[in-house]
């Protein structure tokens, strides 16, 4: 019954993502230590996303994996107030810190939007967040069923946690403790539908509490 439930309300959520635009997104080059990258970016070198799920051609994929979270993040309404432009993030290049890059929201025409720091942070605030299993077939290596929960606190990452899940769970815990919202689901503070890569014997959800 659960799985053609969770079925289900993943084909209406589909059909609704199916119908929306993201946000294109920016990548600027600011920092290029000793000007050596594989890929011989450069400081002020400038890539346009069409959006979070399209990397320019032949774009790095080591870039891309670090800030997945950031792109996915900004696109769905998460904001940085530690940023001067709070709709803006940096990140740094996996591979020894080489490069940095400045990842920015631009709007239908192409501008960058700007969204000015209200204030400056005096710290963080980790949101509370919760791990639910929404799905499981009952072939979960660590056991997970249907009903299982994790409380999360920000970044901070479960005991024991399976790796393989929390490696997709973190851009969706990354973006709800800075405030992004999920207007395609039910409850815009929970997303569902997050799939084990392990042949989906386990599906999650995430809910800010």
């Amino acid at each position: 019954m659960c799985k053609d439930e969770c079925k289900k309300n993943q084909q209406e959520k589909d059909k609704e993502l199916a119908h929306m635009k993201f946000s294109k997104l920016k990548f600027t080059v600011i920092k290029s230590e000793d000007n050596f990258c594989y890929h011989n970016y450069k400081v002020g070198d400038e890539f346009i996303l069409d959006d979070f799920t399209h990397a320019p051609e032949h774009f790095c994929l080591g870039v891309a994996h670090a800030a997945f979270p950031c792109m996915h993040a900004l696109t769905f309404g998460g904001r940085f107030p530690f940023m001067e432009n709070t709709a803006s993030i940096c990140t740094t290049c996996p591979d020894g810190g080489k490069m940095a890059f400045k990842i920015e929201l631009l709007d239908e025409a192409g501008n960058v939007i700007i969204e000015p720091q209200k204030e400056k942070p005096t710290g963080p605030n980790p949101k509370d967040m919760e791990i639910e299993v929404e799905y499981s077939d009952g072939t979960c290596t660590y056991g997970y069923k249907t009903g299982d929960k994790w409380q999360v606190k920000g970044l901070k990452t479960p005991r024991d946690f399976c790796g393989a899940a929390y490696h997709l769970l973190f851009p969706v815990l990354f973006e709800m403790n800075f405030g992004a919202n999920f207007n395609f689901e039910k409850n815009p503070d929970c997303k569902t539908g997050i799939t084990c890569p392990d042949g989906g014997k386990i599906k999650f959800k995430v809910k800010r509490l």
